[in-house]
């Protein structure tokens, strides 16, 4: 799989995470405080089933919280999606530690 496809099946994971978020807390419209714990909770099978790793809950609610606070740092007219794709393929791909994302 090249970089550019594994970029898109996490950006569509990352989307597909976001729209489920939203539809848990439709009454609320998306707002929830530990969305990142959710979030993790959504990824975790679905994220190491696409990279071949297994991840703790602990690492991908951290991964959520790194990834948002670079978007935020950086803004893009990019969908958030694939920003936060871009961002943890660029971290596997230089050798940041891709189980515990030390490095985001």
């Amino acid at each position: 799989m090249t970089s550019q496809d594994l970029r898109k099946q996490i950006s569509d994971l990352f989307a597909e995470t976001g729209r489920q978020h939203h539809q848990a807390f439709i009454a609320t419209d998306g707002d929830d405080p530990d969305w990142p714990a959710w979030y993790g909770r959504y990824l975790q099978p679905r994220l190491g089933d696409l990279l071949h790793r297994s991840f703790s809950l602990d690492e991908l609610t951290g991964l959520m919280e790194a990834l948002e606070a670079e978007r935020a740092a950086n803004p893009s007219d990019r969908p958030w999606a694939q920003v936060y794709a871009d961002l943890l393929v660029e971290r596997l791909n230089d050798g940041s530690d891709p189980k515990g994302f030390g490095n985001l």
